[in-house]
């Protein structure tokens, strides 16, 4: 009798899968606001949140027992939504020699798929297959489910591949806005400075679309090549109490990962999440790499 085992469960969620992926990701210390009665707590032991090799800690509640996991994010796929976690101390190894827990998200409208994979291989043949700790990671989901259906705030993520050269790409956002209206001129009307430099932290430009908005630089990071911007003013604070914009390139060669950020909170319950703005900052992003690829002859 083989000691190695998987283990396979799925279950569709209601709630927003890009804010399902992002917490597992970024943000797995919030997950015990929504589940207090399963979840006492996550904590960093070692890294940073949302990066391969981090260990972080889960202090939870299972089989009516007070249980620790010690965990290394072995792997991210922003393409796939999936983190993968190899334990590396706790209870969990008391009973299997290694053990593997891949979280993935299949983000399809409203209806998300979620996917929870174990890999693992127990210590002997007297262990049971881990059907209860799976059991309690779906019931983990539902009141991830519950608790994101009532809450006002989001994120919103989306990539896209460009051609383009990624540095110009993250120069225009950084420094040169008021340039995007010639290269993609039905979708942005103008950009103006407000208040400051362009290309300044701290600084306010004006973005005219078929909204207004009046955003201010609120961090760039060149290692990374991206730049934040923070709404104070315009139309979208007619729907949201905040909103935080990140755009951002992985410059790798000729293909170049644009990824766009969304955190935001809604006024009310009844309001929308902002899926066409982003929309529009990912047609804004082929127009802009249209541009600067040369033209056919």
């Amino acid at each position: 009798m083989s000691l190695s085992g998987t283990l396979v469960k799925q279950i569709t969620i209601l709630s927003d899968g890009d804010v399902f992926h992002d917490i597992f990701r970024n943000r797995p210390h919030h997950i015990s606001e929504m589940s207090p009665g399963k979840i006492k707590g996550v904590n960093l032991h070692d890294g940073d949140w949302g990066t391969i090799g981090s260990v972080i800690v889960w202090d939870f509640y299972h089989d009516g027992k007070h249980k620790v996991a010690k965990e290394v994010i072995e792997g991210i796929d922003e393409v796939k939504k999936s983190v993968c976690f190899r334990v590396i101390g706790g209870d969990i190894l008391e009973a299997y020699k290694t053990f593997f827990i891949t979280v993935h998200v299949d983000t399809h409208d409203q209806h998300n798929l979620v996917t929870w994979t174990f890999h693992y291989e127990k210590l002997n043949q007297n262990i049971e297959d881990p059907h209860t700790l799976m059991e309690f990671v779906l019931n983990l989901v539902y009141f991830f489910h519950k608790s994101t259906k009532m809450s006002l705030s989001g994120t919103l993520v989306k990539q896209t591949t460009i051609l383009s050269d990624g540095d110009v790409f993250h120069d225009l956002f950084r420094n040169k806005p008021h340039h995007i209206s010639e290269m993609s001129p039905d979708k942005i009307k103008g950009v103006g400075l407000h208040d400051g430099d362009w290309g300044t932290v701290g600084s306010v430009i004006v973005w005219d679309f078929y909204h207004v908005a009046k955003d201010v630089i609120e961090e760039i990071d060149e290692v990374k090549k991206s730049v934040s911007f923070r709404v104070i003013g315009g139309d979208l604070l007619e729907t949201y109490k905040t909103f935080l914009i990140k755009v951002h390139v992985d410059t790798n060669g000729q293909e170049n990962l644009v990824t766009w950020t969304f955190h935001y909170e809604k006024l009310n319950k009844n309001i929308e999440d902002p899926h066409t703005l982003m929309e529009l900052a990912l047609n804004l992003t082929k127009d802009i790499e249209k541009h600067h690829l040369p033209q056919a002859n």
